[in-house]
């Protein structure tokens, strides 16, 4: 099985369509973000689904009051979606308004270094709710591989662990895989290539090298 994630950040529905095509057969499942959605609607969710037969997860990072958060995941799983990816930050009842739904995975850190004022200082009470609520996964980032073994350290078993952050950004996906992810997500390095199907094996098959080496 994959542990690769493809981040499907780009516009066009068809160049998404294309991409996600020539990439599938190295991935795990799909994200999709905000500028996707926008342009091309929430179709494109059902229809990669039904042209990898993926599964695709849905990177609203929703943080909003309950009653909104519901109102926008149940039209996201009512397109197909099999993830939804909510902030924690916005507390218990909110998350809950999102679980209620499908599968859900929190956010409990970021790649990005802003990540570091806000986010961070908030992690452990963000791994003690996903610890109680359980959800399908969270979100660590591979960019801070230090930060991932800490997450790890404290969540539960079986709470699966998706690293953005590789390549780009300058994470690798061999350190984060060594400190504890579960999951890969890869973007750019793979959407901005000349052939996003060879860049999406090698780093397939370099993920399945490093868990050999784990094993």
């Amino acid at each position: 099985m994959s542990r690769l994630i493809l981040a499907l950040d780009v516009y066009e529905r068809r160049k998404a369509v294309e991409i996600a095509r020539k990439t599938a057969e190295y991935l795990w499942a799909i994200k999709v973000n905000w500028p996707l959605i926008m342009v091309s609607g929430l179709g494109i969710i059902r229809e990669l689904r039904g042209a990898t037969g993926l599964p695709v997860i849905a990177d609203l990072k929703l943080a909003d009051i309950p009653n909104t958060n519901r109102l926008i995941a149940r039209k996201v799983f009512e397109a197909g979606a099999d993830y939804v990816i909510v902030h924690g930050f916005t507390g218990r009842d909110s998350v809950e308004a999102v679980m209620g739904l499908g599968d859900t995975i929190i956010v409990v850190e970021m790649s990005h270094p802003g990540a570091e004022e806000f986010i961070q200082p908030a992690t452990d009470g963000l791994i003690r709710m996903a610890n109680e609520l359980e959800p399908f996964g969270v979100v660590a980032p591979a960019t801070r591989p230090g930060r991932i073994s800490y997450i790890r350290s404290k969540l539960k078993p079986g709470i699966r662990i998706l690293t953005p952050g590789v390549g780009a950004q300058g994470g690798k996906a061999g350190e984060a895989l060594k400190a504890g992810a579960d999951y890969v997500i890869v973007g750019r390095s793979i959407y901005e290539s000349d052939d996003p199907g060879e860049s999406a094996a090698g780093i397939h098959w370099g993920i399945h090298k490093v868990l050999d080496g784990l094993r």
